[in-house]
Parts: structure tokens; C-alpha cells; sequence
């Protein structure tokens, strides 16, 4: 049902009569006999009786009254806080991935968020890289985003979204005109990576580590920019999320599947579970899974 039908039963309710109730409302009286009939007709029967011009709750009108109390009362408080918020509550949100490349997508969102919550200050800690989980428990952080959803007691983890992982190769290499590669093959490749240790990386931690794969040769270059062009000239081959990939993609390089049916990295955010965050956390949160909007499609022509 929606809120505003809920509204109107609890001023029906606590006014004693129509003509308050539309005072209350703001409504005319044919508007609210509209909207009164529409609310009984989503629930499907009557929720005031209609006794010598009066009207009074039925059973079912009973329960949503009460309902209707409970869920107005937390709604208002919710708007009243958010308004605080954006007319002067100041706050900070400390946030740090696992990896660098999520910080691609991270500047839209927080321009976003910006504008609609403008004394809340966004801090990435850029030193709790690779290293968020341990830092959010040591407090450093209020919020960690990372894809290894470890088993901590105090720790709760929010899903966000899922990308695919890719290989991504120059268009002579061996497995340019592949449908898609293997853990396996691998083993045969320079394989070029952001950092250490190896157990943040996605593709070693789910992918090779678990099945003994090691790739020939390993390069590790943090900079992505740098790696394609290692990738341009056939000196290495990277796996990266499709979202990450996209800026470069031209006729020097290809994405290959990993796997036949593909390989899928879900993001989370983590936050220490019994903690009690402002509500703006709730939002940031919601921001995030707005914005980074992923078509996996886009990328594999």
C-alpha cells in the first residue's frame, strides 16, 4: 500500500472527521473519497465502516492504522534526519578498496553524493589499499569495499554489483581469436598484475592458486595505463573487470572470456556489523549501486 494511503487513514483516524482530515491533507473532499476508495481497493475490502456519516475501522482498517503508526513515525524521523544532514550536520565517511582500479568509478560517485549531502566529506585512505578489511577493524576505516567476503564475526558485507573479469590480450596474440581461456592456460603466459600479495588478486585467489597454476612469469605494474601498452606489444597478458577495461579498448587489443560460462567477481561493502551509522551511510551505500551501472555486454564485441 502506498504511504500516502496510509497517511490518509491515520488522519481520518486522528482528526475524528472528514472535514479535518482535508484540512490536514490539504485535500478536497472528492479527493479524498477518491483516494479513501482507492486505498480499500488495493486491499481488497473496506477499511472504515459507513455508519449515520461517520466512519469507523474495520478489522483490516484496525491493522493498517497500526501499521500505518509505526511505519509514518520512523518515515518522518528518517526525512527529518536527512534534512538535518543536508542543511548543516556535518559528517566523514573513511572508505579504502582492495584494489586501485576500483577507484575508476568511485569520482562519480562521490560528485554525486556531494551534491545532495554537502556537509558529509568523502576520505579515501589510500594507504588502507589492498588492506581494507584489517583497517576498518582497527577503526581506520568506516567503510571497506572488496570482493573476498571473509568470514568475521563483526564484519557484515553488503553486496554492491558484479563485474566480469577478462583477459585482456593484443590482437597477435595466440589467444586473440579464443572464445574464451582457462585457468590453465595461464601457466604458459606472462601474466601482469596491479600488486601484491597475490591472494588480493581475484584471478589468483579464485582461479589459479586453487588448482597450483603459476603463470611463467609475472609482472607487477600498478598502473593500468602502463600495462595496456605492455599488453600492445605482446609482453604480457592482464585480466581486468570489464568496467575497468572499457577506456582502452581499441584495435590493438582483445577481451577473452575467462571460462566458458565466464568469470564473475561480485563487490561487496564491508562495515563492522553491530556499529550504529548515521544515516547518510545508508545512502552513500544506495549511491553506489546506483551509479556504477555495469552492462558486461558492452565490452565483448
Amino acid at each position: 500500500m502506498e504511504i500516502r494511503y496510509l497517511r490518509l487513514i491515520k488522519a481520518i483516524v486522528e482528526e475524528g472527521s472528514i472535514t479535518r482530515a482535508m484540512d490536514v491533507l490539504h485535500l478536497s473532499q472528492s479527493a479524498l473519497s477518491y483516494q479513501l476508495k482507492e486505498a480499500e481497493l488495493q486491499v481488497g475490502t473496506l477499511v472504515f465502516y459507513r455508519r449515520n456519516k461517520k466512519l469507523i475501522l474495520t478489522p483490516v482498517g484496525k491493522k493498517l492504522y497500526a501499521v500505518a503508526n509505526k511505519v509514518i513515525k520512523e518515515l518522518d524521523s528518517t526525512e527529518s534526519e536527512i534534512k538535518k544532514m543536508m542543511n548543516g550536520e556535518n559528517g566523514v565517511i573513511r572508505i579504502s578498496t582492495e584494489c586501485y582500479t576500483s577507484y575508476h568509478w568511485l569520482p562519480a560517485v562521490l560528485k554525486k553524493f556531494k551534491s545532495e549531502f554537502p556537509n558529509v566529506e568523502i576520505e579515501i585512505v589510500f594507504e588502507a589499499t589492498h588492506r581494507p578489511i584489517e583497517k576498518l577493524i582497527e577503526g581506520e576505516l568506516d567503510l571497506a569495499i572488496t570482493s573476498n567476503p571473509e568470514q568475521i564475526d563483526q564484519i557484515e558485507f553488503v553486496q554492491l554489483f558484479s563485474d566480469e573479469m577478462l583477459a585482456v590480450v593484443c590482437n597477435n596474440h595466440p589467444w586473440a581469436n579464443r572464445e574464451y581461456v582457462e585457468a590453465e592456460d595461464f601457466q604458459d603466459v606472462s601474466l601482469i598484475i596491479h600488486s601484491l600479495p597475490l591472494d588480493t588478486v581475484s584471478i589468483f585467489r579464485t582461479q589459479l592458486t586453487p588448482k597450483g597454476i603459476k603463470p611463467k612469469k609475472l609482472i607487477v605494474l600498478p598502473l593500468t595505463e602502463a600495462s595496456i601498452e605492455l599488453v600492445k606489444a605482446n609482453m604480457g597478458v592482464i585480466v581486468l573487470a570489464n568496467w575497468a577495461l572499457q577506456p582502452y579498448l581499441n584495435d590493438e587489443i582483445k577481451a577473452i572470456k575467462i571460462n566458458p560460462e565466464g568469470f564473475f567477481r561480485q563487490q561487496y561493502i564491508a562495515r563492522i556489523r553491530d556499529r550504529d551509522y548515521p544515516v547518510y551511510f545508508d545512502y552513500f551505500i544506495k549511491f553506489l549501486r546506483e551509479e556504477i551501472k555495469l552492462d558486461t555486454h558492452t565490452i565483448m564485441n
